[in-house]
């Protein structure tokens, strides 16, 4: 529910939370460009789950932290972000407790060190500021994705390169095409389920 204040809005506010820090990101990149100075840039990773949560360490030295596996899941999430050219990165189990977000489907991975997959997806903007051009998006990017996960590659791929046409910034759509490409001349096995594995942090 939240901590150390109970919240049951607590995964939808974090998602807020990721929205502002890119909104103060992209001001400063502006400002920097101003100055000649390097681009600034972040990656953002949020899991929802069970964890250890409070003041912890020893007489000597303490700190108030988070421990555990979906603690580790989140800081995967934000590795994830550079390998998707992506910024903002959530999992399932955060997606589905944010019902006035509207959300991309990104890719269903196992991450290092873990045999379950967990589909992953990147946050948008609120429902309610989600233009028509960005709606027709994801319901192309979803019937896509849906026919990527089915392996109807033919019609997968035509519907990638449809978005990589009408949005040529989007480096995931570049990496389906890619990948869908590579996997066309694989023997799949019987139970695959279209994860990627990650193999680093």
């Amino acid at each position: 529910m939240g901590a150390p204040i109970d919240n049951p809005r607590h995964a939808e506010l974090s998602v807020i939370g990721g929205f502002d820090m890119l909104k103060i990101t992209a001001y400063l990149r502006e400002e920097f460009a101003k100055k000649d100075w390097p681009a600034v840039r972040v990656g953002i990773g949020i899991n929802t789950g069970e964890m250890n949560v409070g003041d912890m360490g020893s007489e000597y030295r303490r700190a108030y932290t988070v421990l555990g596996d979906a603690v580790n899941l989140g800081a995967r999430l934000e590795g994830l972000t550079k390998f998707y050219g992506l910024e903002f990165l959530v999992s399932e189990f955060t997606r589905a407790q944010c019902p006035n977000i509207a959300f991309r489907p990104v890719d269903k991975v196992k991450v290092k060190g873990k045999d379950l997959a967990v589909a992953i997806f990147e946050p948008v903007c609120m429902l309610d500021d989600l233009d028509d051009v960005t709606k027709v998006e994801i319901t192309d990017l979803e019937s896509a994705y849906q026919d990527y996960l089915e392996q109807n590659w033919d019609s997968a791929d035509q519907k990638y390169t449809t978005l990589l046409e009408q949005f040529p910034e989007r480096y995931l759509y570049k990496m389906y095409l890619e990948r869908i490409e590579q996997l066309r001349h694989e023997d799949l096995a019987s139970d695959w389920d279209g994860s990627f594995t990650h193999t680093s942090k």
